[in-house]
């Protein structure tokens, strides 16, 4: 006999069944609680108890600090695969063999040019635009040039948006970032690999050639993979809730965009540096502040340490910190920021208060420790993390469609006023 959860509601009990995952995950289906109820929800804010879909994407375990992408574990991936197999894995379901990696590469490198109209649309921003609002906006535009809606039931259309989609959108960050810095756009060369590219785009100037540093090619390729999912997070959900209403993919790229930008979310690395900005204005004193953090009476909060979802350590970071490493030393950057980055670090890992709590550098932290150190303005930092999230999105988004999971929508207890009846203001 199927496991069973029963609940009791004035009296009469109503039972609901359980429902397992492929890691022992349990969940109480109630989709039939308002039926059989008469009416009767549940109210969960911020849904931390309540699984919006089932998914065969990412499994991620915050209690073991356990992340993995179709079963493959982020500490393999990230030292073996490169960011365009991990693409692969994650939207279509398992690694391409050797000739599939070379056809999805060809295929999006076909796909990389963005419309010229595109630049008009740029162009039309100030230098002082956030670039995520840019990045949002571009990718929402793209469906003007692309109006065909994708038929989900054929193979054949959803790849053609899939390479489209990841051709474009590295094109569409760098042109961020350069238009920004008052820099030429630049389509990069599709004679490079994916990451490589990226780089160029984003760095080349215009008066010399571009080389290539395959320390930093290494990092991103990590940073990227590190980001590529995880799990029903708020971007991801408001990619499958738009989805939910048959929005194509690039106006639920769009939107996923737009919830990223949070600094509660996306925006964790900007923060972090503008903390690290904050306390070098203030005279750089990192042990003042490791104490304010742990005074709760103080308001400063110590960001990019500790996560919401992992409860002891976050395995991307582990990976990630040995990256940073790895940069800082090659590029030996004398900057002060990034002293007060790793001061604190040093004394996080050695103190009780954080290492009890396991208040522990997570990813957010040592990435804007990269991404400083590679010469990316700060305010571009949480669109490298959209460019490492779009396989991830693409993914979720592709698998609600084939599941033909229903629109989206959500209950809510109604707490305002009953009913009034109307009275004219009018004399």
């Amino acid at each position: 006999m199927s496991e069973k959860a029963t609940l009791e509601i004035n009296g009469q009990k109503y039972d609901f069944p359980i429902v397992y995952g492929s890691e022992n995950e349990k969940a109480i289906n109630i989709s039939s609680l308002r039926a059989v109820t008469g009416g009767v929800t549940t109210i969960d804010p911020g849904f931390k108890n309540t699984g919006s879909c089932e998914s065969a994407i990412t499994f991620l375990d915050g209690e073991k600090g356990i992340l993995r992408y179709r079963g493959y574990s982020i500490e393999e991936l990230a030292e073996k695969a490169d960011f365009l197999e991990v693409a692969f894995l994650l939207i279509f379901g398992d690694l391409p063999t050797e000739e599939q990696l070379q056809k999805f590469h060809k295929d999006i490198k076909d796909n990389s040019i963005v419309d010229e109209d595109i630049r008009k649309i740029l162009d039309a921003f100030p230098k002082s635009a956030h670039p995520m609002g840019v990045l949002s906006s571009l990718t929402s535009a793209l469906t003007a040039f692309n109006p065909t809606s994708v038929n989900v039931d054929s193979e054949e259309d959803m790849y053609k948006s899939v390479v489209k989609i990841l051709g474009k959108f590295p094109v569409l960050v760098a042109w961020t970032m350069r238009k920004k810095q008052g820099l030429p756009l630049d389509y990069g060369d599709n004679s490079l690999g994916y990451v490589e590219n990226i780089l160029k785009m984003m760095f080349k100037q215009p008066n010399q050639d571009y080389v290539q540093n395959p320390i930093l090619v290494n990092a991103l390729n990590k940073l990227l993979i590190l980001h590529a999912d995880h799990e029903q997070n708020c971007s991801t959900s408001t990619v499958r809730i738009v989805g939910s209403s048959h929005a194509g993919l690039f106006a639920s790229l769009s939107s996923g965009i737009s919830a990223l930008w949070g600094p509660l979310h996306g925006g964790a690395n900007q923060a972090v540096l503008e903390m690290l900005e904050a306390i070098k204005e203030d005279g750089g004193d990192t042990k003042k502040y490791m104490a304010k953090a742990k005074d709760k009476s103080d308001p400063f909060r110590l960001m990019g340490f500790g996560h919401r979802v992992y409860k002891n350590f976050d395995p991307r970071a582990k990976i990630i910190k040995v990256a940073a490493d790895e940069v800082l030393n090659d590029l030996g950057v004398e900057d002060p920021i990034l002293d007060i980055a790793k001061g604190l670090e040093k004394e996080a890992l050695a103190d009780p208060y954080f290492v009890q709590r396991k208040l522990y550098p997570n990813v957010d932290f040592y990435s804007g420790i990269i991404y400083r150190a590679m010469g990316i303005p700060v305010d571009m930092f949480t669109v490298m993390f959209a460019l490492g999230r779009l396989p991830g999105w693409i993914g979720q988004w592709r698998e609600m469609r084939l599941r033909k999971e229903p629109i989206g929508r959500p209950r809510q207890i109604y707490n305002g006023q009953t009913y009034r009846s109307f009275k004219s203001s009018k004399s």
